[in-house]
C-alpha cells in the first residue's frame, strides 16, 4: 500500500489532578467539559491504549495494526525492530499544578519490581515567569537524608530546583527522581512504558478526595542516589537529546525542506507557525508522522517562517 500523506492520530486526554485547560487555550485542541486535563498521549501503542488514525486511507487503523501489518511501507526497512509495540510514546502534558515526585525504574531495577523501564525528556512550550522544574538531588544528599524528609514533608529542600522557559529541555533517565512544577506546558517524548513510582505527591488528595497511592519501597529501589544536579539539555546545532531510544532535533524552518530520507519514517510536532506537508496543513500543538513510502516528504512554512521537533529512533 502506498501512502500519500503525513499520518495523523486522534489524541487521548487524559483527565488528571495536576492539569488544566491550556491544551484548549493554546493549541485549541478540543477537550471534554468540566474536566481538568493533564494529558494529550498523541501518539501511543500499549494494550490499555491506542493511537487511531484520524483521516486518510489508514483512517480508523490503530497503530498496534500499522506496527504489525504495515511496518515496512511506513516505517521503512531501515528501521529493524524486534519490539512487539511501537517503541516511542509521545505526550503533550498540560501541568497547572505541581505532579508528584517520583521515578521510573532503570531496566536493571524493573524486572525485579514486575513494571516497565522509562527513559524520557521534555521539551517546554510555554512556562509562567516562576515555572521550575525538580530532576536529582542537591549535593550532600544521601538516601538518609531523602527518607527523613519523606517524613517530614521536606523533600522539595532536598531536591534540585531548575527555573525553565519556553524553549528549555531536560534529559529524564530511568533512575533520575523528578517533578514537573506547576505552569509548564511541555511535550514529552518516551520510551513506550507507563510505569512511575510515585514517592511523594505534596500531602495534596486525589479526583476521588483521597490520597494517591505512594510507592515509597520501589521508589526508593529505583531511585540513583548519586544524580546530583543534572542540567538543562545544551542543544548542538540542530540536535536537542540523543539517546539509545530516540533522537529529537529542533528544526527552525524558513524555507521547505525533506522530512526524512528515502525508506525511512520521522515523527514532528509543530511549535510555532503553521506549515504545510504533502498539502496538509499543521498548527502548533499537532503531531504527525511522515511514513517511509511518502512521495512529497517537504515541510514548508506556510508563514514565512515555523518551528517544529523532530523525533526518530536511533538505528
Amino acid at each position: 500500500m502506498h501512502i500519500d500523506e503525513p499520518i495523523v492520530f486522534e489524541p487521548l486526554y487524559m483527565e488528571r489532578v495536576w492539569g488544566g485547560r491550556q491544551l484548549e487555550a493554546v493549541f485549541h485542541k478540543t477537550l471534554p467539559a468540566g474536566t481538568r486535563i493533564g494529558e494529550s498521549w498523541e501518539v501511543v501503542d500499549r494494550e490499555e491504549a491506542q493511537s487511531v488514525v484520524h483521516a486518510g486511507i489508514l483512517k480508523g487503523m490503530t497503530l498496534h495494526e500499522i506496527w504489525e501489518r504495515m511496518r515496512e511501507p511506513v516505517f521503512g526497512t531501515r528501521f529493524d525492530s524486534e519490539s512487539p509495540r511501537f517503541p516511542l510514546l509521545l505526550k503533550i502534558l498540560d501541568c497547572q499544578e505541581r505532579l508528584s515526585v517520583q521515578v521510573h525504574p532503570p531496566a536493571k531495577v524493573a524486572p525485579e519490581l514486575n513494571g516497565e523501564p522509562k527513559t524520557e525528556m521534555w521539551y517546554v512550550v510555554e512556562a509562567r515567569l516562576d515555572a521550575d522544574l525538580f530532576a536529582g538531588f542537591k549535593p550532600g544528599v544521601g538516601r538518609a537524608d531523602f527518607e527523613r524528609a519523606l517524613d517530614t514533608g521536606d523533600v522539595a529542600d532536598k531536591l534540585h530546583r531548575i527555573e525553565v522557559k519556553a524553549g528549555d529541555a531536560i534529559f529524564i533517565p530511568s533512575g533520575r527522581v523528578h517533578a514537573i512544577g506547576a505552569g509548564n506546558l511541555i511535550i514529552e517524548i518516551q520510551q513506550n512504558s507507563d510505569t512511575t513510582y510515585r514517592v511523594f505527591d505534596w500531602n495534596r488528595t486525589g479526583l476521588d478526595g483521597k490520597p494517591r497511592q505512594l510507592h515509597i519501597e520501589e521508589s526508593l529501589r529505583s531511585i540513583d542516589f548519586n544524580d546530583v544536579e543534572p542540567a538543562l539539555q545544551e542543544m548542538k546545532g540542530e540536535l536537542v537529546v540523543e539517546c539509545e531510544y530516540f533522537r529529537v532535533e529542533k528544526w527552525s524552518l524558513e524555507h521547505a525542506r525533506e522530512a526524512c530520507g528515502p525508506d525511512t519514517f520521522a515523527l514532528f510536532a509543530c511549535l510555532e507557525g503553521d506549515l504545510l506537508c504533502a498539502k496538509r496543513r499543521f498548527k502548533p500543538g499537532e503531531l504527525f508522522l511522515v511514513s517511509a513510502s511518502q512521495d512529497d516528504r517537504a515541510l514548508v512554512p506556510a508563514g514565512g517562517s515555523a518551528s517544529v521537533l523532530r523525533i526518530t529512533i536511533p538505528g
